[in-house]
């Protein structure tokens, strides 16, 4: 009989683990996002944070620049597919009032764990070759992908010198690899 009670004790601690390994693995994998998805409509803002007024910035220029002209276009690029199918338009965006924001338009890619926006140094390549190269040098993280789908407005830090960064991204933090990415070009 101790013998069965051995096995029975066994038995029961493989299946405690078992069930605390398959509880992290779906917690760190998040397979149930594939199916999810987050619809986003922001319309463009019409001025930033009062606190970036009065800042200057590198690419963009002085932040009163332009002001009362409206939004201006300082750089943009369509999305390409890496991880995940993506599409959609990325466009830097300089406000009335000087302050910048990252446009996502007509964005459509996965949903997935940890999504990030990035704006990096790196150049956009097709293919697995671009899957994870957007970590290898300078990157600033806007935060989190608010949504997989739509158009949302992503905040650029006023003390960010835009030339620096040539490119935007939609990160998977979790995993290190980028779903998709454009290179950004002047406007």
């Amino acid at each position: 009989m101790g013998d069965r009670k051995r096995r029975g004790r066994l038995i029961a601690g493989a299946l405690i683990v078992a069930g605390a390994v398959l509880g992290i693995g779906l917690y760190w994998l998040q397979p149930w996002k594939l199916w999810q998805n987050e619809t986003v409509s922001e319309a463009l803002p019409t001025a930033g944070p009062t606190n970036s007024a009065a800042s200057t910035s590198g690419a963009g220029g002085a932040a009163g620049a332009g002001a009362g002209a409206g939004p201006q276009i300082l750089a943009q690029g369509s999305l390409i597919s890496h991880e995940h199918t993506t599409t959609g338009t990325a466009r830097l965006i300089r406000l009335p009032d000087g302050s910048r924001t990252l446009r996502l338009e007509n964005l459509d890619t996965s949903n997935g764990p940890d999504l990030r926006v990035w704006l990096t140094d790196a150049s956009v390549k097709e293919g697995t070759a671009g899957w994870r190269v957007f970590d290898d040098g300078k990157f600033v993280s806007l935060g989190k992908l608010k949504g997989n789908k739509g158009d949302q407005n992503y905040a650029v830090p006023a003390e960010l010198n835009l030339s620096d960064y040539s490119s935007v991204t939609i990160w998977c933090d979790r995993f290190d690899v980028s779903f998709g990415a454009a290179e950004l070009a002047g406007a």
